[in-house]
């Protein structure tokens, strides 16, 4: 992996999946190590962030590197009309690894193909979110004892939610069945569901959350996103489709872990944050050890 930009989970195998999450599993058990001393990242984040971005900078904080970069487009060139091209061009020459969060699909592709250092895709519009895809592999993982044979129902906005997109091309790996809890509106885009038929393995489609809690291993819930609707109207349609409450889960399996890629909003109610199948707050500290994995195996240290 060393030197590889990493813009699509598919430009990573099952084999390369699997070592970073053992490197990560190393990083969880000892992740303050002066690995990065003699490393720059920039992180350029054209599109808000909390988890991922500092995740990001906390893992090279603790790692002994170094950060710059931007939090806002609007506090950079391009605000004076600079190109991403150029961007992208002139931070290569600062760093040795650019992160970068994109509102334009196909934006971290482009990145890639221009920059003399590798790029992370840290989310490109609706497309991909591949390292966000590795720390959910690291959490199932992590809380099942494995990643193959398990149901795992993705609910919410899983037309415009690049999370759901990148995990469910990274599980058709593992032999998983797909449960899909969505609004009419906001169903998985048939070309992700080419990579289940691909893979010959099998999917359902719901409207109803409750049909799905009885007999799934992973419940992974995604907020109705306000900023991908052009219109207001059909947003409002839609935003309270389904809410977790802690009284759905009285008969679910005793391994199921409910997952968020956070930010909620109010998909999940409170009163499920104390319950044992709670694990998404976990989840987000285990961005930190994968982002850890993940950079030192492009920079070649791992």
């Amino acid at each position: 992996m060393k030197n590889r930009s990493l813009v699509s989970i598919n430009d990573y195998s099952k084999e390369e999946y699997l070592k970073i999450l053992d490197i990560a599993e190393e990083f969880e058990k000892n992740p303050k190590q002066k690995i990065l001393e003699n490393f720059v990242i920039a992180t350029l984040f054209f599109e808000p962030s909390t988890r991922t971005r500092l995740s990001f900078e906390s893992a090279v904080n603790q790692l002994g590197g170094k950060v710059i970069g931007f939090t806002d487009a609007a506090s950079s060139s391009v605000k004076k009309g600079e190109s991403l091209r150029d961007t992208i061009k002139t931070v290569a020459n600062y760093s040795d690894l650019i992160v970068m969060r994109h509102p334009l699909e196909g934006s971290a592709r482009f990145a890639s193909e221009v920059s003399s250092v590798p790029i992370i895709n840290a989310g490109d519009g609706a497309n991909q979110h591949p390292t966000q895809c590795l720390l959910d592999l690291y959490s199932i993982r992590k809380t099942q004892g494995k990643l193959d044979n398990l149901h795992i129902a993705f609910v919410g906005d899983l037309k415009y939610g690049r999370t759901v997109h990148s995990n469910v091309i990274a599980l058709t790996n593992f032999n998983c069945t797909f449960h899909f809890v969505s609004p009419g509106e906001l169903k998985l885009p048939s070309a992700v569901k080419r990579h289940i038929k691909e893979r010959n393995l099998e999917y359902y489609q719901y409207t109803d959350l409750n049909e799905v809690i009885p007999f799934v291993d992973i419940l992974y819930m995604t907020r109705i996103q306000r900023e991908r609707f052009s219109d207001p109207v059909e947003y409002e349609k839609v935003k309270n489709a389904y809410i977790l409450n802690g009284n759905m889960l009285g008969n679910c399996k005793p391994n199921l872990k409910v997952l968020h890629p956070l930010p909620r909003v109010n998909e999940i109610n409170e009163n499920v944050d104390d319950m044992k199948e709670a694990y998404y707050f976990q989840q987000a500290r285990n961005g930190v050890y994968v982002r850890q994995a993940l950079m030192a195996s492009i920079l070649g240290i791992k």
